[in-house]
């Protein structure tokens, strides 16, 4: 079975979870084998750790991991993405709270099992749950479990801030160092931005990007894009060069993007009074990657590239075409469903070489079927 970008990514972000749950588990379970010589000062209330019980233990802490990371991901990011920082930690600590104590009371007398041997079926299994449920253990056990949720909701809330890629690259330490890779741009702009944000106003305007935006995340998912920046109504694509490449993902993304707008055209003309359209163009070519900053540290790109994809979509308009893609890029794409119409060499701002640019459509034959 063929997993999805999507489906690759949410595993890829929800894996990190399950690593400090089980890291997390570890460490306590071997601060408290250091502290009392692996003796049960508790017997009425606490487990014995055991070998059995150490490798339930690890596996209960991955399973519990990959439940936070499961909510955190697909559900509880998306449910209050319009809550502050603070509100955010609050009421998810509250819902993984009530998680932890059902997880308990499930879980430990399985534990209490393996260390006794006594069966689940008798009553001492679940007398020994109802001591520990009021020791002071279980208060213990509820302040690991909080430290440890804390962690994974502060990795959360900087994985979902500053990107996944970006925030996995700033810990590995990838590029600390600057490096040079071959990259695919797409620079993609609304149009006629200045006259709808006038007519909005600031904080709709400001509603309608988010929105805007949030309609493009799955399309630059799956066509395995990432986000380089947000610059207002405009927003930068990049690819290395195998994911941009294969099957056009670079071309589809846009086609995939106009088509979600499209989808949602009667929604967004009635909640802002506009149709929403953009144009984009995109390039391929050499870039420096590196982290900059003193005050805030940034991974950027720097390279002709950008300079270059910035103009061949500022001329957009003006060769009265939606996508337009330099000749680099046309040479290195696959056979596919798209039609390309040479717009000549045009000589670019800044640039002594001329560039040869394509306009990008869907075959005629393909549109009129989805039409249909």
């Amino acid at each position: 079975m063929k997993i999805s970008p999507k489906a690759k990514r949410n595993i890829s972000r929800i894996a990190p979870f399950a690593i400090i749950w089980l890291l997390s588990g570890w460490i306590t379970d071997i601060t408290e084998i250091g502290v009392t010589r692996n003796q049960n000062l508790n017997p009425d209330t606490d487990i014995s750790l055991t070998i059995p019980v150490l490798i339930f233990a690890s596996l209960a802490n991955v399973l519990v991991g990959v439940i936070v990371g499961v909510l955190e991901v697909v559900y509880l990011e998306k449910r209050f993405s319009n809550r502050t920082l603070s509100a955010k930690f609050f009421y998810k600590f509250l819902i993984y709270l009530t998680l932890f104590i059902i997880i308990i009371v499930v879980l430990f007398p399985v534990a209490s099992s393996l260390e006794t041997g006594i069966s689940l079926l008798e009553a001492d299994a679940w007398q020994k749950l109802g001591r520990f449920l009021v020791s002071i253990s279980f208060l213990t056990t509820l302040l690991h479990l909080s430290v440890r949720l804390m962690v994974c909701l502060i990795y959360s809330a900087i994985s979902e801030n500053l990107g996944h890629h970006v925030f996995l690259n700033f810990i590995s330490g990838k590029y600390h160092q600057p490096k040079i890779e071959k990259r695919i741009f797409m620079f993609l702009d609304m149009k006629s931005s200045t006259t709808i944000a006038e007519a909005l106003g600031h904080i709709k305007y400001f509603k309608l990007l988010d929105t805007y935006y949030n309609m493009m995340s799955d399309p630059i998912i799956n066509s395995r894009g990432e986000v380089y920046q947000y610059i207002g109504d405009e927003i930068v694509i990049s690819w290395k060069t195998e994911n941009g490449l294969n099957q056009a993902n670079c071309i589809k993304c846009f086609f995939a993007i106009r088509e979600r707008l499209h989808e949602q055209k009667e929604a967004l003309s009635q909640e802002y009074g506009f149709e929403i359209g953009f144009k984009a163009g995109i390039h391929f070519g050499e870039v420096t990657i590196g982290e900059i900053g003193a005050l805030k540290k940034e991974i950027v790109f720097t390279g002709d590239v950008l300079n270059t994809t910035a103009r061949i979509q500022s001329l957009c308009k003006e060769l009265k075409a939606d996508l337009l893609i330099s000749g680099a890029v046309k040479e290195l794409l696959p056979p596919s469903h798209y039609r390309y119409s040479s717009k000549g060499e045009i000589e670019l701002k800044g640039r002594n070489k001329k560039e040869e640019l394509f306009s990008v459509t869907l075959e005629k034959k393909l549109t009129s079927a989805n039409n249909r």
